[in-house]
């Protein structure tokens, strides 16, 4: 034997009893030091805590934020939906390799608060922006990088966090998209009071499954089965025995066996008991949406609620909890935490709370390990509210009025959720036309005059047409204030219930003494005037154009020849075209004493073509201003030499002119013609000043059948036209289709408010066809007296419809209010002092005088004025 063998037998390990003694020795070491083991593997979970911690945060740092803003019309499938949950999970990972998993996150934050009633933000990891901004949504939605949330410190605020309870692997609710599933939420914060400090904020983390983590998740999941099956298995198995034992003991039993002993007696006397069945255990069941992989997410739900009063923050929160309630099913949102009678151990605690406030400043996402979704489940949260979604209106949606303030137009009184009332207006500068539709004692005037009203006191320029004067006798007692008495004129053409001898305002419509007309646009003006009154055109009354067009041309020339004479007072109105046209002597003095005035066609059309015409082609032209003679008002108001009316200097001097038109017969439509015209003319001729200094000035035309049918033209232009001259206007109708085609067409293109009260489906069809009959006809046909639905431009965007409840003078303005009869009465002989209103019957002996003045003037001039030039040019009356 070699002698080195024992020496290698002496070195191998212990065994036997040695071995067991240095086992024990070691496990009683460790027993007496395990807290340097625990304190190693403290230390190194700490660091590798605080590592992933700081990697997180420096990749939280690399995040970006997109606003959502969806047009009226947003109305996305369930595939588009599908197909932006897709590009979010695979948003999350657009991080650097290093970054931990929770910072792998896209966040969907809806907020409301003063500046939005349900914002619609994404936050993701920057690398992901381009993806993030290009949506399937295409242009239902504009996406615009969103600013930084500045947030001021409330009084009171909660904090929440959702976990998902119920059957673990069940789906929620399938929420169907119409109405839209945020609706619940938006309901929430329906009743949010900026000015109380209310804000409500719900943060939805989206984080794509991991695969380690879904094995482990399934893994569980199925030892949870087997473990259930299991107890089941073992619960049956005593069950059989139980009822066994009962059935050998029982009457019946022991009876059997008496009858046949010798079958039991082979078994020992008893019954066989049959063995449970092996534990089987359905995968499928078993993981339920979690057996198969794709378009799995993890889900967070963060919700805080704030506000400056007591208790708001916390009925907030309740309320959006409601609303989360509409996605459960087999599984539902529950908030995570331990109740203890009053009070909840969650996020609001220590030790949640710091967690909470670290994943809400950072976005990181650490989701309750049930919280496993598939992305269908989260179709209702995965796109901004849509056209099925009513959304509450806010302030800064709708502002509230606030009294003298010339930037906010009244509107009405709009109903919060809550049930509070608010007085809402739009900004004036963005409400250029306005159309108010419904039937008769709806409410449209008083809503009319209430915005005027308001207006007025505010220090805005208006007019207000109004065929039967009902709305003066309404507003009067609210515009009896000195500053307004300075600015007011009312022309009042009614013939009754005035007294025999009322004051009456005037108007020269072919007068030349305001300097700021040329005399080819007067006659332009009042020719239109006519054919639009009376239907002439081209092709079915070209000799009545061109008579009275000659006509005219000759009477502002003659016009403008007085007024450099210095004898404005010795000028021709429209009843002396009859004059011009049957007396021959007056005609010749005035061609002769114009001279060279007139241009040279002119001259050959008096000396070529007028004598061909026969005496009875001149009755289309003399019928009607014969009409207008035998009408003591008009005759009155249209024959003075120098009229008051100048619709131009009262737009520039922000003047409110009250019209009160005499009614709807063929003398009242030429008129009115001629009113509108005049209008159309004045608004156009600011061009002349720079749009900056341009002054806002207001329209407002009552019953726009009876306006429209003597100057359907002319409407249809200054809606089509006013919006560069800083004029807008406000038509009030009782049926759209009695409108001409033109009118009808340039209210609804260019309108930025649509307001409608109840009436016949047939009349306000037409209103809500532009709201995509949301609401419908039949809503709109039962609305209560003095209830609108309106929609609105604010901010460029479009807002409603919504229910307004038309404003009550005596409730908007009761401070304003001054019924007595004294101030009643300073307030009419104010109007008829700026309007220059003089008794009828001055103004009549004027208008019967006049032509004689005419002729006096003619008698005195030579037969050719010297210096004279063509009625193209420029003059001055300097």
């Amino acid at each position: 034997m070699d002698p080195a063998a024992p020496a290698l037998t002496n070195l191998a390990f212990p065994t036997g009893p040695t071995a067991v003694a240095g086992t024990a020795d070691v496990l009683r070491w460790l027993a007496d030091y395990w807290f340097l083991f625990a304190l190693v593997l403290a230390v190194a979970g700490g660091a590798g805590a605080y590592v992933v911690r700081r990697l997180a945060a420096a990749a939280s740092q690399e995040r970006m934020a997109l606003e959502f803003t969806p047009a009226r019309h947003f109305d996305p499938g369930h595939e588009e939906i599908f197909r932006r949950g897709v590009e979010l999970t695979r948003a999350c990972t657009a991080l650097p390799w290093w970054a931990p998993r929770r910072a792998k996150s896209v966040r969907i934050r809806m907020r409301s608060d003063s500046h939005s009633p349900f914002a619609y933000r994404l936050e993701g990891p920057a690398g992901a922006e381009r993806l993030l901004t290009t949506t399937p949504f295409g242009p239902g939605v504009r996406v615009a990088k969103a600013k930084p949330l500045k947030d001021t410190p409330r009084a009171h605020e909660v904090r929440a966090e959702f976990i998902l309870r119920g059957n673990p692997v069940a789906s929620l609710r399938d929420v169907p998209l119409q109405p839209d599933p945020l609706q619940p939420l938006v309901d929430a914060v329906g009743d949010l009071r900026a000015d109380l400090g209310d804000v409500a904020e719900i943060c939805v983390d989206l984080q794509r499954a991991p695969k380690w983590a879904l094995r482990q998740r399934r893994w569980h999941l199925m030892h949870q089965a087997r473990r259930s099956e299991q107890r089941e298995a073992g619960r049956t198995a005593r069950w059989m025995s139980r009822d066994s034992t009962r059935l050998d003991d029982s009457f019946i039993g022991q009876l059997r066996q008496l009858v046949t002993p010798g079958r039991d007696a082979g078994r020992g006397g008893g019954r066989l008991v049959m063995s449970a069945p092996p534990v089987r255990v359905d995968r499928s069941e078993a993981l339920g949406k979690l057996a198969e992989d794709s378009h799995l997410v993890r889900v967070q739900i963060l919700v805080r609620c704030a506000s400056d009063i007591e208790g708001r923050a916390e009925a907030r929160l309740a309320r959006v909890q409601a609303g989360l309630d509409v996605f459960g099913g087999s599984a539902r949102w529950a908030m995570k935490g331990l109740r203890i009678g009053p009070w909840r151990l969650g996020a609001d605690r220590w030790p949640h709370r710091a967690r909470f406030d670290l994943r809400w400043r950072t976005g990181q996402c650490l989701p309750p390990a049930a919280n496993w979704l598939r992305i269908e489940e989260l179709l209702g949260l995965l796109k901004p509210p849509t056209v099925w979604c009513r959304m509450p209106l806010l302030p800064v949606d709708l502002p509230t009025f606030v009294h003298g303030d010339p930037g906010l137009l009244l509107q009405g009184w709009y109903r919060t959720p809550d049930g509070r009332r608010r007085l809402v207006a739009t900004r004036a500068e963005e409400t250029l036309f306005e159309i108010s539709v419904g039937k008769a004692g709806g409410g449209k005037t008083e809503r009319a005059a209430a915005q005027a009203v308001g207006y007025a006191h505010a220090g805005g320029g208006l007019l207000f047409i109004d065929p039967h004067h009902d709305s003066w006798q309404r507003v009067a007692p609210f515009l009896a204030h000195q500053p307004i008495m300075d600015r007011i004129m009312r022309i009042d053409l009614r013939a009754k219930g005035r007294g025999p001898d009322p004051p009456v305002s005037s108007w020269n419509p072919i007068g030349m003494h305001h300097q700021d007309r040329q005399g080819y646009e007067v006659v332009e003006d009042v020719v239109d005037s006519f054919a639009t009154a009376f239907g002439w055109d081209d092709a079915n009354a070209p000799r009545a154009i061109a008579i009275f067009t000659e006509a005219l041309t000759v009477l502002t020339a003659y016009n403008h020849l007085a007024c450099r004479a210095d004898r404005g007072a010795d000028q021709a109105t429209l009843f002396h075209v009859r004059a011009l046209l049957t007396d021959t002597d007056f005609r010749n003095r005035m061609l002769t004493t114009l001279g060279n005035v007139l241009g040279e066609e002119t001259r050959a059309w008096w000396h070529t073509t007028f004598p061909t015409f026969p005496p009875d082609a001149f009755n289309v032209l003399i019928n009607p201003l014969s009409r207008l003679a035998t009408n003591p008002i008009s005759h009155a108001f249209l024959g003075q030499p120098q009229g008051a009316y100048n619709i131009r200097h009262a737009m520039d001097r922000q003047m409110i002119v009250w019209v009160s038109t005499a009614g709807n017969g063929p003398t009242d439509r030429l008129v009115v013609s001629l009113i509108n015209r005049d209008l159309l003319r004045a608004g156009r001729s600011r061009a002349d000043t720079n749009a900056r200094d341009r002054v806002p000035f207001r329209g407002y035309f009552d019953e726009l059948i009876t306006l429209a049918g003597a100057g359907g033209d002319s409407i249809a232009s200054m809606f089509e036209d006013f919006r560069k001259y800083k004029i807008q206007l406000h038509a009030l109708t009782q049926l759209l289709s009695r409108l001409p085609t033109a009118v009808r067409q340039s209210l609804i293109q260019n309108a930025s408010t649509l307001s409608t009260t109840r009436g016949s489906r047939a009349a306000i069809t037409p209103i809500t066809d532009e709201w995509g009959d949301r609401p419908s006809p039949a809503q709109v046909a039962g609305l209560d007296q003095y209830d609108h639905y309106s929609s609105f431009t604010v901010d460029g965007r479009p807002v409603g419809p919504v229910l307004i409840h038309g404003p009550h003078l005596e409730d908007v303005f009761a401070q304003q209010h001054r019924p007595h009869r004294s101030h009643i009465a300073a307030l009419e002989q104010a109007a008829d002092h700026n309007a220059h209103a003089l008794p009828l019957h001055q103004l009549t002996a004027t208008a019967a005088g006049q032509l004689q003045r005419v002729r006096n003037f003619l008698h005195a001039r030579t037969p050719a004025a010297t210096g004279a030039a063509s009625l193209t040019e420029t003059r001055d009356y300097q």
